[in-house]
């Protein structure tokens, strides 16, 4: 079944554009709606083997170069599709009101969610390489027609940084393929190649993929591409497109170059603190709200890449269960500033929201925010938690020194998300007049004049937007109360990865 978590989501991109445009957003939710609980389904399966990456469809494709449309499944593409389901409804959710070119908005925002599906699921080489290309292109439109700040600029760098790294795994991909004679991920992971390869395949491959991942020091696109991006655009990259590098780094360049990697993990576990400690401290200095969370999602993603470098059961699994963590609550941060409050307010100014006194104007965003920010903190009860302390008991093992970098690092991203969240919603509202001063992009009409303490009389949050943040939260929660319900699905996987044995 879980085949169809594609074939639906590209069904839908097709008849978004056949059908009338008042029919968009529904069409679009129906097969975000449809591929999710095609997930659920098979996530509470007890018949389905999770502990290696097994079958699920195999069909010739191009036999002549020995290609095939070859999908699988185990423990640890079925979390990533989890989350992948969660972002795409909750980011339809977030663009309820989006009306001028709905029918091309939704298409192309379909067309990510699918090529994310099949970048998880696929077990073919080349067309994981095919899905993980086919991603580029709606990020691209999605920012370039329906971003904001200087989105040209930010779509084509995005745009640019992809193909940058795609050049870099498609080096890697047809090395492998030369010498393995397969583009089967699991024929070519029990392939022993050649040491000298390993030692220049596995970084190119690797940092290819990392590129995606917001690898320092090639991670200035995100901050960009976030800032730029629609909400929903920003709740996908966070989400989803972020994590389809990390998979892909695990999934080939690790599985397929175990000696490679063991040759070049220090240096990139380097580059990770170097890009969690980087990060955190450039988001305690901006003033957009969307910089903070773009660089704490560089953060973020730097736990990521520095788990999957201890080549270690713990940290590789809390690496995964970080992708999935982060993928909840970047995508719930961006829906806060992005929507909640931008789209309300028109400024994401850290000084001009201090001046509005959101806390009592937007109180369901304000609660939003600090559950965000409390699970981006990781503090316990969240799944920020539960994933940072199995990376960091990972790390331990393996890189006891980092660990006090680290810490360094967390004390930053806790800095920076308290200043955002002071400034946001609980700084004292300076009055009608100091807020006009503030904010000048809000009509005098939004201002409420006979208002004491002269906040915006701005629209109450939506039940749409409600609905989307409320499916975040539950999540990010149940995960931080029970993380065994994905960590029991995660190890088995990670267990039979050919780089631990």
């Amino acid at each position: 079944m879980i085949a169809w978590t594609i074939y639906l989501t590209f069904a839908g991109a097709v008849i978004v554009l056949l059908l009338p445009r008042a029919f968009a957003r529904w069409i679009a939710l129906l097969a975000a709606t449809a591929g999710f609980v095609v997930t659920l389904v098979t996530f509470f399966r007890p018949d389905v083997d999770l502990g290696h990456f097994t079958t699920v469809v195999r069909v010739p494709w191009i036999p002549a170069l020995g290609m095939n449309y070859h999908l699988a499944l185990d423990g640890i593409s079925l979390t990533l599709i989890l989350v992948t389901g969660l972002a795409a409804i909750s980011a339809i959710l977030f663009s309820w009101d989006v009306s001028e070119r709905a029918k091309e908005f939704f298409f192309w925002l379909l067309l990510v969610v699918g090529g994310s599906y099949g970048v998880f699921l696929s077990a073919d080489l080349f067309l994981l390489f095919l899905f993980y290309e086919l991603v580029i292109v709606p990020k691209y439109f999605l920012i370039a027609i329906f971003g904001s700040t200087n989105k040209e600029y930010g779509a084509m760098k995005l745009t640019l940084y992809s193909f940058f790294g795609g050049a870099l795994v498609f080096l890697g991909v047809i090395a492998a393929y030369v010498a393995g004679g397969s583009f089967d991920i699991n024929q070519l992971s029990q392939f022993q190649f050649p040491s000298q390869l390993q030692w220049w395949a596995f970084p190119v491959l690797f940092l290819g993929f990392a590129v995606l991942a917001g690898i320092w020091p090639l991670h200035t696109w995100a901050p960009t591409g976030h800032v730029a991006a629609p909400t929903a655009g920003s709740m996908l990259l966070a989400g989803i497109v972020m994590k389809l590098g990390a998979y892909a780094a695990l999934r080939v360049a690790m599985n397929l170059f175990p000696e490679g990697f063991r040759m070049w993990r220090t240096t990139f576990a380097v580059l990770a603190v170097i890009g969690i400690v980087y990060a955190a401290a450039v988001a305690l200095r901006q003033r957009d709200l969307k910089f903070v969370i773009g660089y704490s999602s560089v953060s973020h993603m730097g736990f990521v890449l520095l788990g999957l470098t201890t080549a270690n059961v713990f940290g590789v699994s809390g690496a995964v269960l970080q992708m999935f963590s982060h993928g909840v609550i970047g995508a719930l941060l961006f829906a806060v500033a992005g929507t909640m409050i931008y789209r309300r307010t028109h400024t994401r100014d850290l000084d001009a929201l201090a001046a509005m006194n959101l806390r009592r104007a937007l109180p369901f965003a304000a609660f939003t925010f600090v559950v965000a920010s409390a699970a981006s903190m990781g503090i316990p009860g969240f799944s920020g938690f539960a994933a940072e302390i199995t990376i960091l008991i990972g790390v331990w093992k393996a890189y006891p020194a980092a660990v006090w970098v680290v810490g360094a690092g967390m004390v930053l991203v806790a800095a920076f998300t308290l200043r955002a969240l002071k400034r946001s919603f609980f700084d004292d509202g300076l009055g009608s007049a100091a807020l006009s001063a503030a904010a000048p992009g809000l009509s005098a009409g939004k201002i409420s004049e006979s208002s004491r303490d002269g906040r915006a009389a701005l629209a109450p949050i939506t039940v749409p937007e409600k609905v989307g943040a409320a499916l975040l939260m539950f999540a990010t929660v149940a995960v931080g109360f029970y993380p065994k319900i994905l960590l029991d699905r995660i190890q088995p996987a990670v267990e039979a990865m050919r780089f631990l044995r």
